[in-house]
């Protein structure tokens, strides 16, 4: 894909995702447009066997934007990282179309593995900001991952994965991240767990008091 077409395709990506757009001119200036464009040439060159320059241009656009993208990873189209600074991709990750990544995201390996040590996230995934996917396994289409979430395991398609670690606290959602961009309202199992706890707690209450007034009731009518 040559300059002017990548050029437009990644304005209509950030227009769609960014409110915050106001002209054309403002895509040169967002760092997952100039990241893109650096991960772009340096993928060629990796393709290539030419692994040093590779990396110089990767690394030099990470130093330029806070994104680090290793020059081996598979990135499809319409890829967006919102803000940015902190987003860590490794080797060997792969990465569908439409896939929105929010500031602190990091899809790394274990330290454990060899081969392919990094996530695969499938079309239409959304992470939030903070997120840590590590290991070799997928992220199912059209699943959100939660701020602040540690992802250690594979998740389906449709899902909602919140927590550390992280866990499905919502399936078949079929909203697409692509036109939805809400991170924020997502399910908290903890305020839930609490939620469910207070409950139970109230209802014991109540019954110790009624159990108390009964007892009361009882000694008055031996008395």
């Amino acid at each position: 894909m040559g300059f002017i077409s990548f050029a437009k395709e990644e304005f209509q990506v950030i227009k769609e995702r960014d409110p915050a757009i106001k002209s054309p001119m403002e895509v040169l200036l967002y760092p997952t447009f100039r990241v893109m464009l650096s991960y772009r040439r340096a993928h060629r060159h990796y393709l290539k066997g030419h692994f040093f320059r590779a990396r110089y241009i990767s690394q030099r656009a990470a130093r330029k934007t806070g994104i680090e993208i290793h020059p081996g990873a598979q990135i499809g189209r319409g890829f967006f990282i919102d803000h940015g600074s902190g987003v860590i991709i490794g080797e060997t990750a792969v990465i569908g179309d439409n896939v929105t990544l929010y500031q602190g995201v990091t899809l790394g390996g274990t330290g454990k593995e060899t081969g392919k040590r990094h996530p695969t996230l499938e079309d239409n995934v959304m992470v939030s900001a903070g997120a840590k996917i590590l290991g070799s396994f997928t992220i199912g289409e059209n699943s959100k991952i939660g701020a602040g979430s540690v992802v250690l395991e594979e998740v389906p398609a449709n899902c909602t994965v919140v927590g550390v670690p992280g866990r499905i606290v919502k399936r078949d959602n079929q909203k697409v991240p692509r036109s939805d961009m809400d991170h924020v309202h997502l399910p908290d199992p903890v305020k839930e767990d609490i939620t469910a706890l207070q409950k139970a707690n109230t209802a014991l209450c109540n019954k110790v008091i009624d159990l108390e007034q009964k007892l009361k009731e009882l000694e008055k009518q031996k008395g």
